[in-house]
């Protein structure tokens, strides 16, 4: 893929929203990496001191909050869009800052959506599509897959505390994808006129089980980790008494790994390692390069 920026775009910041969650954090860094100067958008001023040294300005920025979305936008010449997780209605939230931000001036969205949203009217992430299909502001769809991120947050805890990979999934494999991955193609695309109006579904290089990754989990941290097949309303009492989850969230969670039993997210696509010129990370380098969150002190 060519590189389509212009001056003018690499002079003007970039929004991030959720700056300081998993994707939005990778993507600052990526961007930054690449000498392009980095607007974070952030719920909480204070939570922006992590991003010192990556972003070149914090601003606050909440999709509860309107008041905040002139100001965060004004002077960006592209923004990285995602839902926060506890973000249902995205309507007065993210649509409504989209037609903000192009107001604003705005020239380009990359959106972080989700596998499949394209044609499934029922995840949130299928209306903000639908809302910057209508706009005239140019877009980019990401689509990836399960994260591989879900292991050293999701999963964190069962891992670390219990040795165990506790989820309803079966034995289906997931082709988990790194989220440094994603953040590199966005940071890649942000901008970038050879990216406008494309959709891409993301996933790792390859599709492993649960027990598989036990194996992998046992073999870097040196101690037995299993996996333990839940049933599905063991799991939704699990995250409400493990997790502390609320209902939605453990509604969503509980969905979502029943959709890995019946091989939801098993299939590999080529997307992603051919726009980004290289292999993309396998699950065993990502666990041996986080092996610390799930060791024991």
């Amino acid at each position: 893929m060519r590189d389509d920026h212009d001056a003018s775009t690499l002079a003007a910041p970039v929004l991030v929203t959720g700056a300081t969650g998993n994707v939005g954090r990778e993507v600052v860094r990526a961007l930054h990496a690449r000498g392009r100067a980095v607007r974070a958008g952030v719920r909480r001023m204070a939570d922006g001191d992590q991003l010192h040294g990556t972003a070149s300005e914090i601003v606050a920025f909440d999709f509860q909050d309107p008041d905040t979305f002139a100001a965060a936008a004004a002077g960006a010449s592209a923004v990285f869009l995602l839902r926060p997780p506890a973000i249902s209605r995205v309507r007065p939230t993210l649509n409504a800052f989209v037609d903000v931000a192009v107001d604003q001036g705005v020239s380009h969205v990359v959106f972080l959506s989700v596998k499949g949203a394209d044609k499934n009217p029922i995840v949130p992430h299928h209306a903000v599509e639908e809302h910057l299909r209508a706009s005239t502001v140019p877009w980019t769809f990401l689509r990836p897959g399960f994260f591989a991120q879900n292991l050293s947050d999701a999963y964190r805890i069962d891992i670390r505390d219990d040795d165990r990979l506790f989820v309803p999934a079966e034995e289906a494999p997931v082709a988990f994808v790194d989220v440094r991955d994603v953040a590199e193609l966005a940071a890649t695309a942000l901008g970038n006129a050879g990216h406008h109006g494309k959709g891409y579904t993301l996933t790792g290089p390859e599709a492993v089980s649960f027990a598989d990754l036990a194996s992998m989990l046992t073999e870097v941290l040196g101690r037995p980790i299993r996996y333990e097949r839940a049933g599905r309303q063991e799991y939704f009492k699990h995250l409400s008494q493990r997790h502390g989850l609320s209902f939605a969230h453990r509604v969503v969670q509980t969905i979502l790994h029943v959709g890995l039993s019946y091989g939801d997210a098993s299939e590999v696509d080529p997307t992603l390692p051919r726009l980004l010129g290289r292999p993309t990370r396998t699950m065993k380098q990502f666990i041996r390069d986080h092996a610390n969150l799930w060791r024991r002190s």
